[in-house]
């Protein structure tokens, strides 16, 4: 799968996932009016509102962008209804020929962490047959309860050809409470910060699993875009994990912040925006395409954001 991750990113030169991660204030009031007259004000409806939200805006941007990533909690708060949005987008964005990140960030142990690598990425018995859960292409996995996490969905990519972004180095503000902190890996080194002990195993896991064909390991990385001193250094640390970068527009990230998170060979990272894509509609600059345009408002921000990293990429702001 990290083949074809990177095989969309070479055709439509836009290493760029768009985070499909609804709100209900992010939906245009005529798609809520729609679902919740068919559903009322239910989570029923809330579920069908953000369905067709999502429609719209992958149907204005699939021909530009390699990926997609929902994220699950922002179905999961809508509770069944909810996870049914999720499976429906994940199928649709399939249909479309994206590649679906799963931005599940689990973490768990023993036959809990298999469930999980299972119901995402795998397959499930049911008597004498076998279903995909989710279904997702890659999932993001968090590393801190160490290998035992980490294991089962490694095994799942290895029988499945998929693969998995590791959390390293988040985006958040309050992320180096935990992650900066310095730790002594071995008695015979210095310390160093626990995101390069992380980004280390991430490099070693990465070395067990790698396709047939291709520069690039199954396992990959989480570094946030807020972070580009961290994300020079864990590149050269991760030199065969492909990056997944959030943190981009919204949180303040911008093409300039990302040319170390890329390999000379131009690839190596791929930058996530989410609000900054789907809730485009209400900034300032995509106002006069009102609520009903919130889907071409996504496209032109796409659009700018691909020119941006481009320019960046490109040597025009180094």
């Amino acid at each position: 799968m990290i083949n074809q991750l990177i095989s969309k990113i070479r055709r439509t030169n836009a290493p760029i996932v768009v985070g499909l991660d609804p709100m209900l204030n992010y939906v245009p009031e005529h798609i809520q009016k729609a679902a919740f007259a068919e559903y009322g004000e239910t989570l029923e409806g809330a579920g069908e509102a953000i369905w067709q939200f999502n429609k719209g805006i992958v149907d204005a941007i699939y021909e530009l962008v390699p990926a997609v990533k929902p994220q699950i909690a922002m179905y999961e708060q809508f509770g069944i209804p909810g996870l049914a949005a999720f499976r429906k987008t994940v199928d649709y964005c399939h249909e479309k020929g994206l590649v679906v990140i799963g931005d599940i960030k689990r973490g768990d142990i023993g036959s809990t962490c298999e469930a999980y690598a299972v119901g995402h990425l795998g397959k499930v018995q049911v008597g004498s047959k076998w279903y995909g859960g989710f279904n997702e292409d890659f999932s993001t996995v968090n590393p801190y309860l160490g290998s035992d996490g980490v294991k089962p969905f490694l095994k799942v990519c290895a029988e499945e050809k998929k693969g998995i972004f590791v959390l390293v180095k988040t985006s958040n503000p309050s992320s180096g409470q935990f992650q900066d902190r310095l730790v002594r890996a071995k008695a015979q080194e210095g310390d160093k910060p626990l995101y390069e002990v992380v980004g280390e195993q991430v490099a070693a896991w990465g070395e067990e699993y790698m396709p047939q064909e291709g520069a690039y390991s199954y396992v990959g990385a989480v570094v946030g875009a807020t972070y580009p001193e961290q994300g020079r250094i864990l590149r050269e640390i991760m030199p065969k994990a492909y990056i997944l970068v959030p943190g981009y527009g919204a949180q303040g990230g911008k093409g300039a912040d990302l040319v170390h998170f890329f390999n000379e060979d131009g690839l190596g990272a791929i930058v996530n925006s989410s609000r900054g894509i789907i809730a485009a509609y209400q900034q300032a600059q995509y106002a006069h395409l009102g609520e009903k345009g919130y889907a071409d408002a996504a496209r032109a921000a796409v659009l700018a954001m691909r020119e941006d990293i481009s320019s960046a990429l490109n040597g025009k702001t180094r």
